[in-house]
């Protein structure tokens, strides 16, 4: 719908529609006579930078505000020299929260000196009430903050601040709803994220998440089909499908379909080559999605699939709501109908009340299933997570020695596992040029490991047979076959 909207027909000196998106892309096309009337007075174009903080799903929202900017007439620039610096936080970890201050403390002179200058936060930090009260009292000179969930209203949000020039917060605690059809700027050309949900209802007892996201609700199939159809046309090949437990995809719906349904309906899009998603909670892993997997052209041969822990008593604690025995049985059915398939996994060490024998338990999952990669993480406590209150905290020493030998657990067998692709020849996604060698360029594979070979940037984009020739461990040295 955006490559369809002329800004220009819109009359500004009107009252603003009240039905969206209509009543966005008018503020947009008001927001753009400022910054055009502010450009021409400081004889340069106004720069922005977006700065992502956090997951995959911020990472989406990011390009939808870097479509607004772009629409607004900002030119993108790098963040020492913005004119509008915006932080979409996350706060999955507490000392998420400490960068966002120190990044503020470092703008706060620069922008003391350009009164021109705006300074916004969003994101999941922005939910929590302690840290918009911390903002409005220690941080003053940030003119825009808002959460997760009113996005959408980001350019009515620039247009109170460009006109009324007082700081302006909005923040909601939750939402139902789902606007469509806004800007995005993209970061690749070829490949996108496409959110299929938000929010989510799994309370897992270490995770804010559910907090500051809101409750589950699907984007409905027509709309996620359109966009992805829309997108290929525009030259993508490859989307990441996006939610918090893309699982449970549908529950929500008027008229409920299943995610396995909804990847068989985005599998018929012509033009598109490659499908992935993310993430997926073994507890609603359905038989159904499995087959769909294996009988699939499109969705790639890889799996994230988060274990948190091998012992059914953390798991417990976790609110996980499956067991050891119930994961490894997961893995095995997709190995039956997927051999080829690709796994990895997230793992917390010293989860409270974790002992030795739970933490035996875990690096028996990791022998068992033999991870393709693995995130590895050291338990961090989250103040309003119900674990932050449980007892038995685990010492620090105890838990950083199960860490490093989960670590060197994780990346033995991984290693081993990319190995027995050496001398393979597979079909890479060039993504971009090298960053330590401009004469090779990174391509990644179906099942999500990348490979280092010689090329130019014409390369980026398209789709090379490639001969893997040396493993690294995680990484391969290829040659174009």
């Amino acid at each position: 719908m955006y490559n369809e909207i002329d800004l220009d027909k819109i009359d500004i000196n009107s009252e603003p529609p009240a039905e969206e998106p209509a009543r966005q892309y008018y503020f947009i096309a008001k927001c753009r006579e400022i910054v055009k009337r502010k450009s021409e007075e400081l004889g340069r174009p106004l720069y922005a930078c977006t700065v992502n903080m956090g997951c995959q799903m911020n990472a989406r929202d990011s390009e939808k505000l870097r479509g607004v900017l772009k629409g607004i007439g900002y030119a993108e620039g790098e963040e020492d020299e913005a004119d509008f610096v915006i932080y979409n936080t996350c706060t999955v970890r507490e000392n998420a929260n400490s960068r966002v201050y120190g990044r503020l403390g470092q703008l706060k002179p620069r922008k003391a000196r350009s009164p021109q200058m705006l300074v916004g936060l969003c994101g999941c930090m922005m939910q929590e009430p302690e840290v918009v009260e911390k903002l409005k009292k220690s941080y003053r000179f940030v003119d825009i903050i808002f959460g997760t969930h009113n996005i959408y209203k980001f350019a009515e949000l620039i247009a109170t601040r460009l006109e009324s020039e007082r700081i302006v917060i909005d923040i909601w605690k939750d939402t139902d709803q789902i606007v469509e059809d806004l800007p995005s700027e993209r970061k690749y050309p070829f490949k996108s994220g496409v959110n299929i949900m938000f929010g989510c209802n799994n309370f897992c007892s270490y995770c804010i998440v559910p907090y500051v996201r809101g409750r589950e609700r699907s984007r409905e199939p027509e709309a996620i089909l359109r966009e992805i159809e829309r997108l290929v046309a525009d030259g993508v090949t490859e989307v990441m499908l996006l939610g918090q437990n893309v699982n449970s995809y549908g529950k929500t719906l008027d008229v409920p379909m299943s995610f396995a349904e909804l990847l068989k309906e985005i599998e018929k899009i012509e033009g598109l080559r490659r499908i992935r998603f993310m993430t997926s909670h073994p507890k609603d892993l359905s038989d159904e999605l499995i087959e769909a997997m294996a009988g699939s052209s499109k969705i790639c041969k890889h799996l994230h699939l988060p274990v948190q822990s091998g012992s059914t008593e953390i798991l417990k604690k976790m609110n996980r709501r499956y067991t050891k025995e119930q994961y490894l049985e997961l893995v095995d059915k997709l190995r039956a109908a997927v051999p080829d398939i690709s796994l990895t996994t997230d793992i917390i060490v010293g989860f409270p009340g974790e002992t030795e024998e739970d933490f035996l338990e875990t690096l028996d999952v990791v022998r068992r299933v033999r991870y393709d990669s693995a995130f590895t993480f050291i338990y961090s406590r989250r103040t309003g997570t119900p674990a932050a209150a449980m007892e038995g905290q685990v010492e620090e020493e105890a838990v950083k020695d199960r860490f490093n030998r989960l670590l060197t657990e994780v990346q033995t067998i991984a290693a081993e596992m990319c190995a027995v692709h050496t001398g393979t020849v597979q079909e890479a996604l060039v993504e971009s040029v090298s960053d330590h060698d401009a004469s090779m360029v990174t391509g990644r594979l179906g099942n999500n490991l990348l490979v280092h070979f010689v090329g130019d940037k014409s390369l980026v984009g398209e789709y090379v047979k490639v001969r893997l020739d040396v493993c690294r461990g995680f990484y391969f040295i290829g040659s174009k076959a």
